[in-house]
């Protein structure tokens, strides 16, 4: 999703709070062997390397501000995991891999996943156009493949202001995936179909829409039977109300602020965020799903994780020979996975197939630190990995 208007950034629309940036897939032979679900307490990482990276978590809470945060290195030589700061503002106790957080736009991993699913069961077909499904978009000739890799020209809903509005007036109000995609309906085509790319959340809560009508289930019940039982995500869920549940890693951000002063938005409705972002997890569940995403291993046959991992766009810019997104992943620089960012919440998974390191980040905050130009949790990863060295 994408952030909502920002007293730094103005000109910034939600369409950045559940942002899953371009970020994934180098060197795709072979399924990643280093993303296996580790302890989810304490750290087999060698003692000084152990020291390293929690000395970059540190470094990044100073240098950023956000009130805790907890993350994952997953080596063939050993896993750390390290937090940070307080699971909870005004508390004491340090973040869990059990609190539970709001993952944001690693929703969109999931969701394309589901999809893929269907597509091996031949239900759908990349090929078929939005419209046979959803009438009534921008470029309702798109199809499910050009949805899924942002190529639709479909714009964000997040792009109506009055929608943005109400949503940060009063973030407890919940939404549907109609009232949502009815703020696109107005609204131009971005570019002529397949002519341009542009991250679009809309994209995904039309996919969602496919996909319930498509199984007849509602997403909660699909999510729960197609992705959280098969990997044993028991703490995971998709929610139908604004509750996080207990124990929690709280949330802080700026969006919708009136002044300097963060907002709590642990209990904001994650429902604004739908198939595009609605998804509640902990880092243990997010260990699993990694596991899952860069290999397939219970959720996908391998023709179908082949199709995921070959659609890795080079064009339209900005995707390019090293940076690209394809169907709810994206590539940069050898690392391949997602971004999370909604209100309150920033999360990264992604793995490197060349070195088999996979690297989980989850913070409480969608502040950037002074002078960023990325979320909280993209600059934990960024620390990380140059933690971790050539």
């Amino acid at each position: 999703m994408s952030r909502i208007a920002h007293p730094r950034r103005a000109s910034r629309v939600i369409a950045a709070a559940l942002a899953g940036v371009v970020l994934v897939l180098a060197g795709c032979s072979g399924a990643p062997s280093g993303t296996g679900s580790p302890s989810a307490t304490g750290s087999t990482a060698p003692p000084a390397e152990a020291a390293t990276l929690q000395r970059a978590l540190d470094d990044a809470r100073t240098a950023i501000g956000f009130p805790g945060a907890i993350a994952r290195v997953i080596t063939p030589d050993g896993t750390w995991t390290g937090s940070t700061g307080t699971a909870r503002t005004g508390g004491s106790a340090a973040p869990t891999p059990s609190d539970h957080t709001r993952i944001g736009s690693l929703t969109k991993t999931m969701t394309a996943t589901i999809l893929l699913q269907l597509v091996g069961e031949k239900k759908v077909s990349l090929d078929d156009p939005i419209s046979r499904y959803v009438p009534g978009l921008p470029n309702g000739d798109a199809t499910l493949r050009q949805l899924a890799d942002m190529t639709s020209g479909i714009p964000s809903y997040t792009l109506d202001p009055q929608i943005t509005q109400t949503y940060l007036d009063d973030p407890s109000k919940p939404w549907t995936p109609a009232e949502l995609l009815d703020g696109v309906r107005t609204l131009p085509a971005s570019f002529p179909t397949g002519t341009g790319w542009q991250y679009s959340n809309s994209n995904y809560i039309a996919l969602g829409a496919v996909i319930e009508k498509v199984t007849g289930e509602s997403l909660a019940d699909v999510f729960q039977h197609r992705i959280f039982d098969p990997l044993g995500m028991a703490s995971s869920s998709y929610p139908s109300d604004a509750v996080l549940p207990e124990p929690y890693l709280s949330g802080t951000t700026l969006q919708g602020a009136t002044g300097s002063t963060p907002r709590d938005a642990t209990h904001f409705t994650p429902t604004f965020a739908g198939s595009a972002g609605q998804v509640i997890s902990t880092l243990d569940d997010m260990t699993r799903w990694a596991h899952a995403l860069f290999t397939g291993d219970g959720v996908l046959t391998p023709a179908m994780e082949k199709v995921r991992r070959d659609s890795i766009l080079t064009a339209p810019a900005p995707n390019n020979a090293t940076s690209g997104y394809g169907i709810g992943i994206g590539r940069r620089d050898g690392w391949w996975g997602h971004d999370g960012d909604i209100p309150g919440y920033t999360t990264s998974v992604f793995h490197d197939d060349a070195r088999d390191v996979t690297v989980i980040v989850l913070v409480g905050s969608d502040i950037e630190g002074p002078g960023a130009t990325v979320a909280p949790a993209p600059d934990v990863f960024a620390r990380l990995v140059a933690a971790l060295g050539p």
